[in-house]
């Protein structure tokens, strides 16, 4: 992972990082998040001057980028993929867990493609809260390759939160590779790991088979009626 930098040079930098000129940003002096300005009414002339007066603190920073993430669906396609690499430069440079969890946040709201990256760094990041945000950012995200990282985290992470939050987000991905991993996990012996699993499929199958691992377990090896899906009857 990249080296964090100090965290009295980022917040300056993250105020002047260079962002692809179609007029996201207006200059170093606005700020980061300068188009949200005109996007979320928050973000007033006289409010961003008297930030100005004392300078970018990091709780301003915090509320931009979670505006950002709030707003990332309703900004044009065009405009998400800008801001791919903009949030590529906090995840990298920030040496705050709270701005990295954000970007990473805001990344799985994205329809970029290429957003999936900066999430996938996420699940490795040395925070869990920024691992398990990662998690749930490739819950919401529709390829494939989302569903693999979140099997390999659910199999792979030492950490109980984070493999929890993979296996919840695994319950919002079809295909053979959640049901496969969903079933590893209902093997486990911990009871915590197996009610976490069953609340899961019940959630995304619509279906409630009672809380007996074996049972589910049965069902998710059933055939499905779409040879191709390659899953179960849940998929």
């Amino acid at each position: 992972m990249a080296s964090r930098l100090s965290h009295s040079i980022v917040p300056l930098m993250v105020v002047c990082l260079t962002v692809p000129t179609v007029g996201l940003l207006g200059g170093c002096h606005d700020g980061p998040m300068y188009a949200l300005k005109h996007a979320n009414p928050y973000f007033t002339m006289s409010q961003w001057k008297k930030d100005e007066a004392l300078g970018v603190t990091d709780h301003k920073r915090r509320q931009e980028l979670q505006s950002l993430a709030d707003s990332m669906d309703s900004i044009p396609e065009d405009r998400q993929q800008e801001w791919t690499d903009h949030l590529q430069q906090i995840y990298e440079n920030d040496p705050s867990p709270e701005m990295r969890r954000l970007a990473v946040l805001a990344a799985g709201r994205s329809k970029d493609a290429t957003a999936l990256e900066l999430v996938a760094k996420g699940v490795k990041d040395d925070n869990v809260k920024v691992r398990m945000e990662a998690c749930r950012a490739l819950g919401e995200r529709p390829e494939e390759k989302a569903a693999q990282l979140l099997a390999a985290v659910a199999g792979e992470s030492q950490d109980q939160d984070v493999r929890h939050a993979a296996i919840a987000a695994l319950g919002k991905h079809p295909g053979s590779v959640a049901n496969n991993s969903l079933k590893l996990a209902l093997q486990e012996r911990d009871p915590a790991t197996q009610d976490l699993v069953i609340a899961t499929l019940r959630e995304s199958t619509g279906k409630d088979l009672g809380d007996d691992p074996s049972v589910w377990i049965a069902a998710l090896n059933e055939p499905s009626s779409e040879e191709t899906a390659g899953g179960s009857i849940f998929r």
